[in-house]
């Protein structure tokens, strides 16, 4: 989608910049670079497709799979070797990537995806997933300038901590040997790497500081982390630390003007559920926006809760939107898509734990936020949810259900494009995480832009 940045190598002594050294060995995985955006063919379906770069050979599910490389050692490894050379930092509080350093030299992420790709040769290959055209043609590119501004590409991802999938969630029907964190971590890059998005939502990381916090700042991203007060990851023998949400975006491409790290509440009362807000200027357009990220409450029996964590964040959006932002409180008036009564544009990603029947559902769909779930533009009438986002098979049995969304001020952002939904024969009768695919929950992306201000039909009043 966006043409990879050109940089030159690492210098050896790059590991001096870095705060700690790791003690640990780690893996690369396989990556396919994105076709440009400009290219669309037509799917079975009839819907115009974006045609990705073709993935890796697809083989048989492996009973057992070689081991890759080791991250850092080897010379297929030697740039994820010098990325990684940073420890976790056993700390609870929320650090925000004003720290990475503006003279790290940056990464090329051709060669990272060479160097994955590499290293993943024994694995079966990922799903292959489209980039498709939204189905209800109110929504579609056709109210697009084609010279306007580049599309906003957001990413949200649920990664499965690493703790809770070897230590708690007990997949059944996933061999071991395929959570080994040695390469399942290079899966999860890889799926970020293939899809560059300007904006990442993460939920579930318990390696922020020693693998995506580095590396992904050697691309280019700016980074906070909040994790959840008791992180069930604790209870895990050789855990590497609370899980919790990370925020990324690209430098080139927006500047920070606010972050709030939220413990949401219920009742008045605070849970283990966190969020992170960040309200963002585009560096294209000088347009201001809110982004969050959130993981809600879950297992069945607990609606009211995440009902009630979902209303608490809500209200924390609006008041976070409507606010004066950054160093130039002055501008807190101005005439921007999406601003009025409901602030800023607002984008919130995350594992809501909900089906589209829940409560907390309905209470961002009638926000006065303005909301809409972007992944409903892939149903024909555009109103229906995927039919999943999630599909596991645990011990008490199958699951599969859609609990992930991105939610979008419709007034002021209209979808351009959507990663589209592997089917059942992909997936497998394993189901989720498995061999070929790191987590049990898929990731979602949406290619998003500013409205045009002239749109009198979408504009606020």
């Amino acid at each position: 989608m966006y043409p990879a940045r050109r940089c030159s190598v690492f210098h050896r002594d790059l590991a001096a910049v870095c705060r700690f050294s790791l003690n640990k060995e780690t893996h690369p995985k396989r990556f396919s670079l994105p076709a440009s955006p400009s290219c669309h063919i037509a799917g079975p379906d009839g819907r115009k497709r974006e045609p990705q770069e073709k993935s890796r050979c697809s083989s048989p599910r492996l009973a057992s799979c070689k081991p890759a490389c080791p991250m850092g050692s080897g010379s297929s490894s030697r740039l994820f070797g010098t990325l990684a050379q940073q420890n976790y930092l056993r700390d609870p509080e929320p650090q925000d990537s004003d720290q990475d350093q503006e003279g790290l030299e940056r990464a090329d992420p051709d060669q990272l995806l060479r160097e994955c790709e590499k290293a993943l040769q024994n694995r079966p290959a990922r799903p292959h997933r489209d980039l498709v055209y939204p189905a209800d043609p109110t929504q579609q590119h056709r109210h697009r300038n084609q010279q306007d501004t580049p599309s906003i590409r957001v990413m949200t991802w649920n990664i499965l901590a690493q703790a809770l999938g070897e230590g708690k969630d007990s997949f059944v029907r996933c061999p071991q040997e395929a959570l080994n964190w040695e390469e399942r971590k290079y899966m999860i890059l890889e799926e970020i790497l293939t899809y560059r998005p300007d904006i990442l939502c993460l939920q579930e990381v318990d390696h922020y500081y020693d693998t995506f916090q580095p590396i992904l700042a050697s691309l280019g991203y700016q980074s906070t982390f909040l994790p959840k007060p008791w992180s069930p990851c604790l209870d895990v023998a050789s855990n590497n630390g609370p899980d919790g949400c990370a925020l990324f975006f690209r430098r080139a491409r927006f500047s920070l003007l606010h972050t709030s790290h939220l413990r949401l509440s219920a009742r008045m009362l605070p849970t283990n559920q966190v969020a992170i807000v960040q309200t963002l200027r585009c560096r294209v357009t000088g347009q201001r926006l809110c982004v969050a990220v959130t993981h809600l409450k879950a297992r069945s029996g607990w609606e009211r809760m995440r009902s009630a964590q979902g209303t608490d964040l809500l209200h924390s959006l609006r008041a976070i939107s409507s606010r004066p932002s950054g160093s130039d409180p002055e501008t807190a008036c101005r005439d921007e898509p999406g601003r009025g009564t409901e602030g800023l544009p607002v984008i919130i990603c995350g594992d809501f734990n909900a089906e589209p029947s829940e409560d907390v559902y309905r209470r961002f769909a009638s926000s006065p936020l303005g909301l809409d779930s972007a992944y409903k533009l892939l149903s024909a009438d555009g109103q229906t949810e995927p039919a999943y986002t999630t599909w596991k098979i645990r011990p008490s049995g199958e699951s599969c259900s859609t609990l992930d969304y991105i939610w979008y001020s419709h007034r002021a952002f209209a979808v351009d494009t959507l990663l589209d939904i592997p089917t059942e024969e992909q997936i497998g009768p394993d189901r989720l995480p498995s061999y070929h695919y790191p987590s049990d929950h898929l990731s979602l992306i949406c290619d998003v832009y500013f409205r045009d201000p002239k749109d009198h039909g979408h504009r606020l009043t």
